[in-house]
């Protein structure tokens, strides 16, 4: 198993994804709601997920949302070649000026970062993403992976505010395989991830390391298995993410009376 080298774990994707799907069937039933909505971000994960969901409910039942905020122009048109690829409704809601706009009456006196101020981008998509949701009385469908949630590389309370995550499970080089079975387009397959916040970010640029070396940490982490080949450095690093992580992927802490 080197993920490295594209040799994912040993299993069935194409059964895995079945399964998936009748995870996600089983678990929107339950909760009776109506579909799912999710932001399309024009990225892999949020197109695999699409797929599943609406192999799994009927395309019918899964709406797709383009949520630019000063974005990639291309983006968009990206998530809209996902959508219609699928056969999925897609609806847009440019953000940019509800952006522009709080960022205005923020406190003056506070001095911001870049990664406060593109945080917000994020927990506007999903709280526009909730308004849908419940007004069309669906859930919140969520686009993370195990590399992802594992490290927090995703928005407390923007991404991370989901009802539901059906990729939480995979590694990124496993998103990639379910995603060549659900024949979702090669050019979203190869295209670089990129959460958006700025112009010319990256994920692998932002966390520092390849998806693929990411993938063998975790797996090795996960299974207990050796770690001492690989880079010391790269694995400190990754169990140091991973530690500052476990409060998003925490309910909040309260305080007991004993």
């Amino acid at each position: 198993m080197q993920f490295g080298n594209e040799m994912m774990r040993e299993l069935n994707y194409k059964k895995l994804a079945a399964e998936i799907e009748i995870w996600i069937k089983n678990y929107i039933n339950s909760a009776n709601a109506k579909g799912v909505v999710l932001g399309l971000s024009g990225g892999i994960d949020s197109a695999v997920t699409a797929a599943l969901c609406a192999n799994a409910l009927g395309k019918e039942n899964v709406l797709g949302l383009g949520l630019p905020i000063e974005s990639i122009p291309q983006d968009l048109e990206d998530a809209k070649l996902v959508a219609n690829h699928l056969g999925i409704s897609f609806a847009i809601s440019d953000l940019s000026s509800v952006y522009r706009e709080l960022v205005k009456v923020l406190p003056s006196d506070i001095q911001a970062n870049q990664m406060a101020l593109a945080n917000i981008k994020p927990r506007l998509r999903m709280t526009t993403v909730y308004y849908v949701g419940q007004s069309l009385g669906y859930l919140v469908g969520g686009t993370g992976n195990r590399a992802e949630l594992a490290i927090g590389y995703f928005t407390k309370y923007g991404d991370g505010g989901i009802d539901f995550e059906p990729l939480g499970a995979l590694y990124k080089g496993e998103v990639r395989r379910i995603a060549q079975i659900l024949g979702i387009p090669k050019k979203i397959i190869k295209k670089p991830p990129s959460a958006g916040l700025w112009q010319g970010q990256t994920d692998e640029g932002e966390i520092g390391m390849t998806y693929n070396l990411l993938d063998e940490i975790l797996y090795r982490f996960d299974h207990y298995l050796d770690l001492n080949d690989l880079n010391a450095e790269d694995v400190e690093k990754v169990l140091k993410m991973m530690k500052s992580a476990e409060h998003k992927n925490k309910m909040p802490p309260f305080f007991e009376i004993k």
